[in-house]
């Protein structure tokens, strides 16, 4: 990766340099050194725009979307460099690995990436100022970043209003439905540090508000919990087996039967068939919506099998594709913020591909999650209420 990404950093300052040596060439130092610049005669903007091509290119490195977004609203030549498509590329390739989230909205194209790199001229093209048809591009990199990003994504959520204080006071006088969810998955199972023990015990970040008395076709009523002291939830978790037989087999790193379903065979294209035993099916068709727990720290995992298990479970709710599936991407501890091989967790939106999300008609996110901390779960929590019609806004 490291390799391709200085090919391609090569590529962009090479087309932004050419890009700008033919629609800007009076931007163009001689020797692409920095001029003498006589402050009394031109502007800062000027002395800026008269820098070596590099130093653009590393300027925009340092700058957040929203800032390079500002930055091409300066003036027509910043608003062209911009909107290179291969500056864009190397911006999606370089962040993707560190985004925290994705869902069905945001996912990127990632085939574009598989796209081989389009030659200079056509991204000069692509870029030319003053033609009021300027040609399409195919490969749009600029809008599947800022689609993606989760800081973009970030400034467009809804403020909350004065009134939803009140609003939000009156709906707790009034009692109101308690969506359920049917939580499954290697992740509560296979990790060093239990998510469901921490959810349960860490009352600061999710407190339990009860384990109601009821039966739910008679599978057993769940654990209710209370987000941000207004919103309550029912979990109800599906374990593949008993508690001796998940230690033994986390101990020893072993896989266990799954309990939860039974085999079938392969389809054609050599992913394994499952049907849903009769409890699994009863909780799938009364819950609002499902947990996946993946385990992100294993790249070992039998993927074929998860993602035939997610279908199965998701088949279970019949005909209806609104009810929302959250995969948490969890590991067992925060890891330390260095790049290397010691880094094992699987970003959020490799996991998303690899357990084949986009080809789902439910809505669907991942959320990166650390089982100690519960970092990263409140954020999946909330995404998972909303889409179940409960209203929540950015505090």
């Amino acid at each position: 990766m490291t390799a391709k990404m200085q090919q391609l950093e090569s590529l962009v300052i090479r087309s932004l340099r050419r890009f700008r040596h033919r629609y800007f060439p009076d931007k163009v130092a001689t020797g692409d050194f920095i001029p003498a610049v006589d402050p009394g005669t031109e502007e800062q903007s000027g002395y800026l725009d008269s820098l070596p091509v590099d130093i653009h290119f590393l300027i925009m490195t340092f700058l957040s979307p929203a800032d390079i977004c500002c930055l091409g609203d300066t003036s027509q030549y910043w608003r062209a460099m911009v909107k290179d498509p291969l500056l864009w590329r190397y911006f999606l390739l370089r962040d993707m690995p560190k985004w925290t989230s994705i869902d069905h909205v945001t996912m990127p194209h990632l085939e574009l990436l598989d796209v081989p790199l389009i030659n200079e001229d056509e991204s000069l093209e692509n870029r030319e100022e003053g033609h009021e048809k300027r040609k399409e591009w195919k490969c749009d990199y600029m809008s599947e970043y800022l689609k993606a990003c989760p800081s973009c994504k970030q400034q467009w959520l809804p403020s909350r209003p004065a009134y939803e204080v009140m609003t939000s006071f009156l709906q707790y006088l009034v009692p109101s439905s308690e969506p359920r969810y049917a939580m499954f998955g290697p992740g509560i199972e296979q990790l060093d540090v239990s998510l469901v023990t921490r959810m349960m015990h860490t009352p600061d970040v999710l407190s339990v508000s009860g384990i109601p008395q009821r039966l739910i076709n008679g599978i057993g009523s769940g654990i209710s919990y209370m987000l941000n002291n207004q919103h309550k939830f029912n979990i109800l978790t599906l374990y593949s087996t008993n508690r001796a037989e998940r230690e033994r087999a986390r101990v020893q790193l072993e896989s266990v039967s799954n309990k939860l379903f039974a085999s079938e065979g392969t389809d054609d294209s050599g992913y394994p068939v499952y049907s849903p035993t009769p409890h699994v099916q009863q909780a799938c068709q009364v819950v609002d919506g499902f947990i996946y727990v993946a385990n992100a720290e294993s790249d070992r995992g039998d993927w074929k099998s998860e993602v035939a298990q997610i279908r199965t479970v998701l088949n279970c709710a019949g005909e209806s594709t609104s009810r929302p599936l959250l995969v948490l991407s969890c590991i067992s501890r925060e890891q330390p913020e260095t790049v290397g091989p010691t880094q094992c967790r699987i970003p959020s939106i490799y996991m998303a591909k690899r357990l084949h999300l986009p080809q789902l008609s439910h809505p669907w996110m991942v959320q990166d999650t650390v089982a100690e901390s519960l970092s990263g779960l409140l954020d999946g929590i909330s995404w998972l209420l909303r889409c179940s019609g409960v209203k929540l806004y950015a505090s």
